[in-house]
């Protein structure tokens, strides 16, 4: 099974890199661009549900839009797409 960096390597080339959200590897849908910015893209509902292994759904939900949300870590911020 490839690491995501490999699968990230694969997608946008190892002369580009993005930043990847810590334990949301389970997540990562795939890589997207905006103004020729390559950016991480996660699932938002499986983000919750990775957060609820160790705390309640409304802790997770909360927890997750202060703390990965709401962090803005740079241009190469990850997205998470609500489905």
């Amino acid at each position: 099974m490839k690491t995501i960096q490999e699968k990230v390597d694969e997608l946008i080339g190892e002369d580009e890199s993005i930043l990847l959200a810590d334990g949301f590897d389970s997540a990562f849908i795939g890589v997207a661009r905006q103004f020729n910015t390559p950016f991480a893209v996660y699932d938002r509902e499986q983000c919750i549900e990775i957060l609820m292994e160790n705390m309640s759904h409304e802790e997770a939900e909360e927890y997750f839009q202060y703390n990965v949300e709401g962090a803005y870590v740079g241009e190469n911020t990850p997205a998470f797409l609500v489905k």
